[in-house]
């Protein structure tokens, strides 16, 4: 068995770039070990050697996986040539050494991963793995079922063959579709070619790892069973959502919002402590009252009327303020003037 570690694999531990990446530094003449530059790539490594790329001693790292909800309208690069707002610019300044691990367009979103290990990236990228990857997609038109049978059996564009591993339709224009070898732009690429507008693109799964309810522009650390789940791993069998990942030593991982908050929101206010010692009293509010309790009582008392006093004319007493009670449903009652004890008028004899 040989002994050491071949050179590019050593340099992606190093996080200074992926295999590829790698190889084209060690052709350039870049990468010196023990103080001499090497060019040969099936160089290997051996305990206590010291390697330097520009200058620059590199030492493995340790490995870091994170998972991170792309934003649309933002590249994966380090750097646009035209300008354009890329994902590292969302990304706390701790993240930057991290390489993406494949891309999404500018107008995809969705799940995406970042780590410094070389070899998690060779594994999820190569063809020969076939990692799954699944996708929700929009169009601007309802979809033909011929149009999806067609999409599993290939379509042919810019040269070669692209089709879908599975095709489920969840809307006249919604649909989900499943890769297991990518392309670049292949979904869009596909759709174009039978006449379709990708409207909206969410990548939600890689491998067992699914994206779960990460708002966009955060990201999380992974354990090493999500990694597991991520790589397809035989012992995982449960689906583990990327904000809610399993416990570690009875704790729960972090997740970290990138975003600044609005100006308008609100802040939790907490208790604090003066200089005595003791903790300020916070007002908590009233509990509300339940619509089957009684209401409180008022201090005043009611009269009610009894069947004697609803059936008399006089009624109940008059309240203060308020005309006499009605001896009749039809108004108020006019009182004629009491009669004169003089009796009637006389008449005058003529």
């Amino acid at each position: 068995m040989t002994e050491g570690i071949r050179l590019n694999k050593y340099l992606a531990s190093c996080a200074v770039g992926s295999r590829r990446a790698c190889d084209e530094l060690i052709q350039a003449g870049r990468v010196e070990i023990n103080g001499s530059s090497c060019s040969k790539l099936a160089t290997r490594i051996l305990p206590g050697d010291h390697v330097k790329v520009d200058g620059r001693r590199v030492i493995p790292r340790e490995p870091v996986v994170v998972v991170f909800h792309k934003p649309r309208g933002y590249v994966c690069t380090r750097a646009d040539e035209l300008g354009r707002a890329t994902i590292y610019d969302v990304l706390p300044v701790a993240l930057h050494s991290l390489h993406h691990v494949g891309r999404l367009d500018m107008d995809s979103e969705g799940l995406l991963i970042l780590t410094n290990d070389g070899e998690l990236s060779q594994r999820l990228m190569h063809p020969s793995k076939a990692v799954d990857k699944e996708y929700l997609v929009t169009a601007n038109q309802a979809f033909e079922s011929t149009h999806l049978d067609q999409f599993l059996l290939g379509v042919y564009a810019e040269g070669t063959k692209l089709r879908a591993k599975e095709i489920e339709r969840l809307s006249a224009r919604r649909i989900r579709v499943v890769l297991d070898h990518g392309a670049k732009r292949q979904i869009r690429v596909m759709f174009e070619t039978l006449g379709y507008t990708v409207t909206k693109l969410l990548r939600v799964r890689i491998g067992q790892l699914w994206l779960g309810d990460l708002a966009p522009a955060q990201w999380a650390i992974l354990t090493s069973l999500e990694i597991g789940m991520l790589l397809g791993d035989s012992g995982a069998q449960a689906k583990t959502k990327a904000k809610k990942p399993g416990t570690k030593d009875g704790k729960k991982p972090k997740v970290w919002e990138v975003r600044k908050p609005a100006p308008g929101d609100a802040k939790e206010t907490k208790p604090t402590k003066e200089r005595t010692g003791r903790t300020r009293a916070v007002a908590k509010p009233a509990p509300a009252r339940k619509k089957y309790d009684p209401p409180p009582p008022t201090g005043k008392r009611r009269t009610f009327r009894t069947a004697e006093t609803r059936n008399s004319a006089s009624g109940p007493p008059a309240r203060k303020g308020r005309p006499p009670a009605r001896a009749t449903g039809r108004g108020p009652q006019r009182s004629s003037p009491p009669p004169s004890k003089a009796g009637p008028p006389r008449r005058r004899a003529r």
